[in-house]
């Protein structure tokens, strides 16, 4: 089983950025921490991606149709307005989990609304690191049953 963990922008500077709002976790801890839950849970690779080009994070997303079995995202802002990652996700044919470190809900008025929810099969929100472990085991799951 192959599995994607995509990250939009700013994500990079995990560690440094607002930790009241992220943690103090780096991107790359986050993506060790999955990538060892993600082989415990019988995924044989975990690509991890970031970037702050939403043309290079569509782009990736396409390349990935078709050769995955599950993917988590975090497209950080982009979650909020892009149309074009939204179009991108629909061509997924794998289950695909959108994970945001802090609680979207919580914080400004314009980070309430994800465009990229509805193409999305699980939404999880405010839960850290512990968030993206969730969401692995929902997948793994899900994956693992999809296969019998």
């Amino acid at each position: 089983m192959r599995l994607a963990l995509l990250h939009g922008c700013n994500l990079n500077m995990l560690g440094r950025r607002d930790p009241e709002h992220y943690g103090t976790l780096t991107l790359e801890e986050l993506e060790s921490a999955v990538r060892v839950r993600a082989a415990e849970a019988g995924f044989s690779d975990c690509l991890c991606f970031q970037t702050n080009h939403e043309g290079e994070l569509v782009e990736k997303i396409h390349e990935l149709c078709g050769i995955l079995d599950a993917m988590i995202i975090n497209p950080g802002a982009w979650t909020h307005y892009s149309y074009a990652i939204h179009d991108a996700l629909e061509l997924v044919a794998a289950p695909v989990v959108e994970v945001h470190l802090s609680d979207t809900h919580r914080r400004e008025e314009w980070r309430r609304h994800s465009v990229i929810s509805d193409v999305c099969s699980l939404t999880i929100a405010g839960k850290g690191l512990d968030g993206y472990l969730e969401a692995l085991e929902w997948l793994a799951e899900r994956t693992a049953n999809a296969q019998r």
